[in-house]
């Protein structure tokens, strides 16, 4: 079978890898991909968000199954182009990926289907949104654009004057476009983050190991938000038991709710969680592999994820055997451009992957790369994500970051303490 997967980042480099390990597929193209997917694929000059071409590309190199990496395309109705095409797709239809393309329609959603989650309100306009913020006491709050926003949406504020920073941000400057049309004001969680995957048919779940991301800029959760500057998997802090709840009260409930509401949803359901003493809450949804979430998870998975991903776009997931993991922990190291997630320049040649490839257990999953004459440049924020197993997290850290260390370019950097909170967990546990 030829297999073709749309995105150009780290998520679609990890599917590429991994897919193009099973024994049942012939070729797998990337479209647009990047300098990695073109080691372990074949790249396809075409944008994500071009359905005409992307569909007659699938027609004419007779593709058995498209896979689509990012939100964008899905929130566009990518599935739904090329499911009126007659061509196999996985992911969730435009009107299912809304529970990713507007945070309200999330919030909502959640609200009816008596998932736990935050307090919240919704403001169509800054004028509105600051006055409530004036009438309210000064405690902390968590302001975000309604909209898509790369990450990088949403505002963690201590303050009333850094909420109404926020509030000017999205609302007044338009910083993020029309995603900024509706503006959310909620309550503060307090906790750790988990991110719990899992893949459904629309009437089965597969629950994915859980997985911790790092979604501020610098140590110590520090910084702004960015798309996510590493991440390991499992997670300590969700044990079976925790999981289990998780599936009962979150996943469920919200795979019920979508289809009641006539979006039924096949694809990745992505939960964005808070571990309160309450326990578990819903930040947010998203409606696809995370990144760096999904090259962790890949990195440990033995079953062959094609199997599953037909599985579900044929309605058959129950008939699936169990998926096997690799008993391992991984870690993914994201390295990223000086100035990210700010602006930033490209194109400054990456030297030292040959080095850190030939480390044992390590995969370089490359993000925002390209290839200029034969040698591999910056192309992105989010650069690469250096991903290692270990026996242990402390093994797989030591070993992203020694891979890591082989790696340069102008400007590069990233965070030194990616899983630190895991080792902290465990070590606390014992």
């Amino acid at each position: 079978m030829n297999v073709l997967i749309v995105g150009n980042g780290g998520r679609e480099h990890a599917l590429a890898w991994k897919i193009s390990q099973s024994a049942r597929v012939k070729r797998v193209f990337v479209a647009p991909g990047n300098a990695g997917t073109a080691l372990d694929a074949e790249n396809v000059d075409i944008s994500s968000t071009d359905f005409p071409r992307l569909i007659k590309f699938a027609q004419q190199n007779d593709i058995g199954l498209t896979i689509v990496g990012p939100e964008l395309p899905l929130t566009k109705g990518i599935v739904d182009a090329f499911t009126e095409a007659k061509l196999r797709i996985f992911g969730p239809r435009k009107a299912a990926a809304e529970l990713e393309g507007s945070k309200v329609f999330c919030k909502d959603l959640l609200r009816h289907a008596d998932v736990p989650t935050s307090d919240y309100q919704v403001f169509r306009n800054a004028d509105n949104a600051t006055t409530y913020l004036k009438e309210r006491e000064d405690v902390p709050v968590v302001v975000k654009a309604d909209g898509l926003a790369s990450g990088k949406g949403v505002f963690v504020c201590a303050t009333r004057a850094e909420a109404t920073e926020a509030v000017k941000r999205i609302g007044r400057n338009k910083e993020f476009g029309d995603a900024g049309n509706q503006i959310i004001i909620e309550e503060r969680l307090d906790g750790q983050e988990v991110s719990v995957l899992a893949i459904t048919d629309g009437r089965t779940i597969v629950t994915l190991p859980p997985a911790q991301d790092h979604k501020r800029a610098y140590d110590n959760d520090t910084g702004p938000n960015t798309g996510g500057m590493g991440a390991y998997s499992p997670a300590p802090l969700i044990d079976e038991a925790m999981l289990h709840l998780i599936e009962e009260q979150v996943l469920v409930p919200t795979v019920h709710a979508m289809k009641r509401g006539r979006r039924p949803f096949k694809g990745v359901l992505y939960a964005g969680l808070m571990m309160t003493n309450q326990g578990p809450k819903v930040l947010e949804y998203n409606v696809r592999f995370g990144d760096p979430e999904c090259q962790p998870i890949l990195m440990r998975l033995q079953s062959d994820l094609l199997d599953v991903l037909e599985a579900t776009v044929d309605g058959h997931l129950e008939e699936l055997e169990p998926l096997r993991w690799d008993p391992r922990s991984a870690v993914s190291v994201v390295m990223a451009s000086e100035g990210y997630p700010g602006t930033y320049e490209r194109g400054f040649p990456i030297r030292g992957l040959d080095e850190a490839a030939k480390i044992p257990d390590v995969k370089v999953f490359h993000s925002g790369t390209a290839s200029v004459d034969g040698q591999v440049v910056t192309n992105g924020g989010r650069v690469l994500a250096v991903t290692a197993l270990g026996s242990s997290i402390g093994t797989a850290k030591l070993q992203a970051y020694t891979a890591v260390k082989c790696i340069r370019w102008k400007g590069a950097w990233c965070r030194k303490d990616i899983s630190d909170r895991a080792l902290a967990s465990v070590n606390f546990d014992n």
